[in-house]
């Protein structure tokens, strides 16, 4: 009987291994009656939506409790589905602006993340927190340690957000919310508040001293916690626990974009995912799901692993065949889109897709290079697969009976061997 060959083995023990330490995230929710019948699991945005107002209402700020509902029906609704952080001002600084909105003002003091006091110390001055309101983001700043007093004690250091001293941190703290007491309020944010250079900080305070600009690896590091939290909730613990892994390499790039399998494709046969996730990960480009179909037939993006590039293999314009449930003709190395922006923040975006990312050979990537080129009759086509490494097997070849994902099941996933390169460094 022959033995299991070496890479099976190492295979093996690496996902049984990330089994274990994700299992958490897979523990079935208790049954009840109400979804019994549903075929679904239990939503949690209405119940961290009720939970939020609740909370506000029993430490005193019954303004912003009372503006929860607008905020659940809002755009911003996704940003109280995950882990968030509320900067409250008192009932009576919101009474004292007539011209204020307090569902307004409760967008623009949630943060997503949770950040404690002793975080937001720690974190560079004059960083930028983008708020549950689209495009407005607070600057938090912080006084340096007296001279003479105790700088181990939280009382010796002072945090602003936008210059409003938090003088009551800490007030919550569930591991889900958080939640900070203000002195006032913050004024309406800019459209450019994300973007420009001013930071807002109290004349009765002197800035620290500032060597050259500020770290933006800083935020950078506060998004991917952010990302890794939300990637739990929603599905994917397996890149949460790689991107946990390559923290110091990613927390050194500006932006990413990265493609994902979800928690059950992963156990469902697709393990060569576990192996190639650096091959999945476009460094220092965040790329929405818009800017992708934006982008046409042949267009190469880099990886983190060195010399290996993703080819968009078919654009995702209008004259495309609609696939898979993003509605589009978009293709990246034969795979379409599963889930566009499945979690994303203001440096980091993931997309969803049913399958890990082939490897092309060089007649394939010029295959696609040459469909962004118009033939003669200046009509553009589609480039077929010549030997992707599934594109035989019909499973997502660029064209035929089987050209969508959408009905494929993980089942079908191509062999480890496939996939597996030998130059790449695995996570």
């Amino acid at each position: 009987m022959a033995s299991p060959s070496p890479l099976s083995s190492l295979l093996s023990l690496v996902s049984l291994s990330l089994l274990l330490l994700s299992s958490a995230a897979f523990q079935p929710s208790p049954p009840s009656a109400s979804a019994a019948g549903s075929g679904s699991p239990p939503p949690q945005e209405p119940h961290q939506a009720t939970l939020l107002g609740s909370i506000l209402a029993n430490l005193g700020f019954q303004e912003l409790a009372m503006a929860v509902p607008a905020l659940v029906s809002s755009a911003s609704a996704a940003a109280s589905s995950s882990p968030f952080t509320v900067f409250a001002p008192s009932d009576d600084s919101i009474r004292s602006c007539a011209a204020c909105s307090p569902a307004a003002l409760l967008r623009e003091h949630l943060v997503p993340g949770l950040f404690s006091k002793i975080h937001l110390s720690k974190i560079a001055f004059g960083t930028k927190l983008e708020t549950a309101s689209p495009g407005r983001c607070l600057t938090v700043t912080s006084t340096s340690p007296r001279p003479g007093s105790n700088s181990s004690s939280p009382a010796a250091v002072k945090i602003f957000v936008d210059g409003v001293e938090v003088t009551r941190p800490d007030l919550f703290n569930d591991g889900r919310i958080v939640i900070h007491g203000l002195q006032g309020f913050v004024s309406p944010l800019s459209p450019l508040s994300c973007l420009q250079d001013h930071i807002p900080y109290p004349n009765s305070y002197s800035p620290p001293e500032i060597a050259g600009n500020i770290h933006r690896s800083a935020i950078v590091q506060l998004m991917l916690r952010d990302a890794m939290v939300r990637l739990r909730i929603r599905g994917y613990s397996i890149l949460a626990l790689a991107m946990r892994i390559k923290y110091a390499e990613l927390a050194g790039l500006q932006n990413m974009t990265v493609f994902a399998l979800d928690d059950s494709a992963i156990f469902a046969g697709g393990h060569a995912y576990v192996t190639n996730v650096r091959f999945h990960v476009v460094p220092n480009r965040l790329l929405m799901h818009a800017d992708l179909l934006r982008l046409p037939a042949g267009t190469a993006l880099p990886t983190l692993v060195h010399g290996q590039h993703l080819v968009v293999t078919n654009s995702g314009s209008a004259g495309a065949a609609a696939v898979g449930p993003s509605g589009s003709g978009l293709r990246i190395n034969y795979v379409p889109i599963k889930a566009p922006d499945a979690v994303y923040n203001s440096k980091i975006v993931v997309h969803g897709i049913f399958l890990p990312f082939p490897h092309l050979y060089q007649a394939d990537m010029a295959a696609a290079r040459s469909a962004a080129a118009p033939p003669e009759e200046g009509i553009f086509e589609a480039a077929a697969p010549t030997r992707a490494a599934f594109g035989r097997r019909g499973a997502c070849g660029a064209s035929g009976a089987s050209a969508g994902c959408s009905e494929m099941a993980p089942s079908v996933a191509p062999a480890i061997s496939a996939f597996v390169d030998l130059d790449d460094e695995g996570l």
